[in-house]
This record gives C-alpha cells, structure tokens and sequence, in this order.
C-alpha cells in the first residue's frame, strides 16, 4: 500500500505481522537504477521498527507506521551498525513513542548509541534474545558483515525471518516488496559495483553462524525481502565471498 504519493513510500506485509516499509530513490538521484531505503515494523505485544531510517524521512516513517499502529506505541527501535539510514531518525521516534528503546549490540551501544540516542538502548551481547510478544529475536553478532565493528542482526527463534540489514543489498527503485526469485546475483552486480564489503578474515565462520539459523525469510534493509531457503542463500553467498578473496 502506497502511504505516501510524492514519494512513493509504501508499507507491505511481508510476513505475518512482519511489515516492509519502504522509500524508493530515482536513478536520477543515485544513478544508474536508483535505490530504496526499508525499514521493518513488527507487529506484535510489544512492536518493534529495525531501522529508525534518515532523518529526513521520519514523516514518511511516522505515517507508514500510522496504517498499521499508533507510532507512539513503539517498543523497541532496533539497529543493525550505524549508519544514518539505521538512527538517522531515531530520536524523533524516541519523541513520540515515550516507552522505546533503542536495540543494539554491545559495541554499537558503547561507541554511538549509548551517546547519541536520547534514551539508553538496551545492549545485546552476540546470543542474547528480546521477547516482542509472539516472536523472540537473538542478537547475532556479526563484526564487518558486511561493514561495521557494531554490526549484528536479529533473527526470530521460530525460524521465520532474519532482519539481515545490508546483506543482499539490491539497486533498483522499482523493486517488489517479497520475491522468491534470485537475489544473490543482483546484489552480487550491486557489491562489484560499489565494494562497501569489509573482507574481514571471519566471513566465513560469520557466514556459517548466520546461515545455521535457517531463516525463511530475509527482510533486506534495501531491496526486496525474499522468502525461501535462507540457509542456503546464506552460504552461497559466503561462497561467493570466499571466492573474490581467493580470485
């Protein structure tokens, strides 16, 4: 459901109660295919916003949210590294959901967030979980993957979906909310393009510690979510990881 004509932000229910909102960017503005900013609300007893997304596209956020819940009843905001499309506006949310956390890894909780944001996040340690309700997510720590000492993501304990951050970046402004199509090769095309992978020497054993989760749903922070084998979309692309090292 398009939220927002001007700028084409729509919110889409990519799994149960799990919600992809998303802004697409012109080719114009960044050139060649354009590109789109998400953001993953889930709905539950207690709900939770991964990514607070840019600053400046707080309304659009706001009243994405709006269709589904009152944003004021935000719980959790979480965030995978930081980087402004993740806290750009997390405290105008903070502002106007008096009861939300912010939801860190450690490291990220005690190099940025811990500071920047106007309430103290809750920091989880790689293993740990957050109850939203319905759903249980744990903290995987993942330092570098692809980008970021802080970076880590949350996965829910039932298999059902891993909030993946910049894993399987895909360009492109017109994308589907959910496919079950190739995302690897695109995001592959994306990567060569424009290398923001770290090479850290632990991609392989970050890779096979996220792959074992078995996710069967990938909420791609830009892109299309993708559902299917998670776990084997997963280690190829840890394959194609250990190959450009090698290559």
């Amino acid at each position: 459901m398009v939220t927002d004509g001007q700028t084409g932000t729509r919110i889409d229910e990519v799994g149960n109660g799990i919600y992809r909102i998303s802004t697409p960017i012109s080719a114009e503005a960044i050139p060649p295919h354009g590109f789109s900013f998400n953001r993953y609300l889930i709905h539950d007893d207690e709900p939770m916003l991964f990514h607070a997304g840019l600053r400046k596209m707080f309304p659009l956020t706001r009243d994405a949210i709006a269709t589904v819940m009152p944003p004021e009843k935000l719980r959790y905001i979480g965030i995978s590294h930081m980087e402004a499309d993740e806290v750009g506006a997390l405290n105008d949310l903070l502002a106007i959901a008096p009861h939300a956390e912010p939801v860190c890894g450690k490291i990220a909780a005690m190099v940025n967030i811990g500071d920047i944001a106007d309430r103290q996040p809750r920091a989880l340690a790689d293993g740990d979980t957050l109850a939203t309700g319905q759903r249980t997510w744990q903290w995987l720590g993942a330092p570098h993957m692809p980008h970021g000492w802080d970076a880590g993501y949350l996965f829910d304990t039932s298999g059902d979906a891993l909030l993946c951050g910049d894993l399987f970046t895909q360009g492109g402004a017109d994308t589907p909310p959910l496919t079950e199509s190739d995302i690897l090769g695109p995001s592959e095309d994306f990567r060569k393009g424009m290398d923001y992978y770290s090479h850290t020497r632990n991609a392989p054993a970050l890779m096979e510690k996220i792959a074992a989760t078995e996710p069967r749903l990938l909420a791609c922070m830009h892109g299309s979510a993708w559902a299917g084998d998670g776990g084997a979309l997963l280690r190829a692309l840890g394959r194609e990881l250990e190959e450009s090292e090698t290559g």
